[in-house]
């Protein structure tokens, strides 16, 4: 009996996943375990793994089609086995022949029906109907090129592509418009609209949802790192090695938060969970959004370790290719927008986390000593924002504190 390939849900917000790239071909041999193909969601890419043993029959999913969870991705069986176009998964049930008496049943998900216009029904997949609500296309009227006349996802692109080459029609006595009206603004000549969705979306959801649920304080603390700025330069000078201002960063922040473990406390309803392991978020720009894979047990690491693994899961974020677990699991965040010349910002809470640090520029900065002798200093400044539910700002305040005093004497940061 075939196997059906299904599209796994990834997360409990996944709806659906793209095919990036099928690994094996039809005519495969493969073997549990065997990677199949990749899959892209709005986060990471994932590797699709066999679970059965036997020959790729078909691919059903082609290479950058958005598939909805569960969806049918292809069929795993013996050699020659046959597999219809569009067929179901063989361990699905096959109906009972339908009798003047029996309701007819209702469709799987291999199928979904539609009322159309005229009243009868509309046999469409639902990746189809998906993509026919994208393109704008009205697929109650389309043939279907699939059994029994559904309508697949080749008909709706089909449809899309045909209603690009239809002319326009042009009504000569209603005056040009010039803007219209998308919700509560409107447009202006030039202005695109793009929808908000993947990684975009699911930032903005989150960010409103921290913004609205958590009463949040930010405190901003100056420190000199002149001292860390030579130290970091001796450091590079003599290892091979390369050491950044935000690794130093990160290894202070880990070690005052397990000197300070009353910063990191969560809250689930009406209960404060106080967090055993100093995982740090680090949150990270890409191109459409934000992510922030964890660095787990941050304080047990060495700077050299500390150093690799941010880099690491930084390279990793940007090219797509960080497993779930890689960004699960944070207990305190930093958010370093200093590269960028910020001098102070209110970074937002990553849930369920209770604070978040934001690191700013590097800048220098005129200092008169005790002998009235001017001199030039760097400085930087750190944005830390906390949830007052869970902390005080006395607290917080001898948290930025234990982070300055390190960062202004960096021999501290590595004993």
């Amino acid at each position: 009996m075939a196997f059906a390939i299904k599209m796994p849900q990834l997360g409990l917000t996944m709806e659906e996943g793209t095919v990036a790239q099928w690994i094996k071909q039809e005519g495969d041999t493969v073997k549990t375990g065997d990677v199949l193909l990749e899959i892209t969601t709005d986060k990471l890419t994932s590797e699709i793994e066999s679970e059965a043993d036997g020959v790729l029959l078909k691919i059903v999913a082609k290479e950058g089609e958005d598939v909805p969870v569960q969806g049918i991705l292809g069929y795993i069986g013996e050699a020659g086995e046959k597999i219809a176009d569009g067929a179901a998964p063989a361990q699905e049930a096959v109906p009972a022949p339908e009798t003047a008496t029996t309701p007819k049943p209702v469709p799987t998900d291999s199928v979904v029906q539609v009322q159309a216009a005229t009243g009868g029904r509309v046999r469409i997949s639902p990746l189809a109907k998906k993509t026919a609500q994208k393109l704008g296309v009205a697929y109650q009227n389309l043939k279907g090129s699939g059994p029994a006349g559904r309508i697949v996802q080749k008909d709706v692109l089909a449809a899309a592509e045909a209603q690009k080459q239809e002319p326009v029609p042009v009504v000569e006595t209603a005056p040009k418009p010039v803007a219209a009206k998308v919700e509560h603004l409107e447009l202006m000549d030039g202005d695109e609209v793009v929808k908000l969705a993947g990684m975009r979306k699911v930032v903005a959801e989150r960010m409103a949802k921290s913004a609205r649920e958590i009463p949040t304080v930010t405190q901003n603390v100056k420190i000199d790192v002149t001292a860390l700025m030579a130290f970091r330069k001796q450091v590079n000078e003599s290892s091979d090695q390369k050491f950044s201002v935000n690794d130093f960063v990160l290894k202070a922040v880990a070690k005052a938060l397990k000197a300070n473990k009353h910063i990191l406390v969560s809250i689930d309803g009406d209960q404060i969970i106080k967090r055993a392991h100093v995982n740090l978020g680090m949150a990270v720009a890409l191109d459409d959004g934000l992510i922030v894979p964890v660095i787990r047990d941050a304080d047990k690491l060495t700077l050299s370790e500390l150093a690799e693994t941010a880099r690491d899961l930084a390279s990793r974020a940007r090219e797509n290719k960080l497993t779930m677990e890689e960004y699960k699991g944070s207990t305190f965040t930093i958010s370093n927008l200093g590269m960028f010349g910020v001098e102070t910002f209110d970074p937002i809470i990553n849930q369920p986390d209770a604070g978040i640090l934001g690191v700013c520029a590097i800048q220098d900065e005129l200092a008169m000593d005790e002998d009235g002798k001017i001199f030039k200093k760097q400085v930087m400044r750190i944005s830390f924002t906390f949830d007052h539910r869970l902390i005080d700002g006395a607290v917080a305040a001898k948290f930025e504190l234990a982070v300055k005093a390190l960062l202004e004497d960096p021999m501290q940061i590595l004993l």
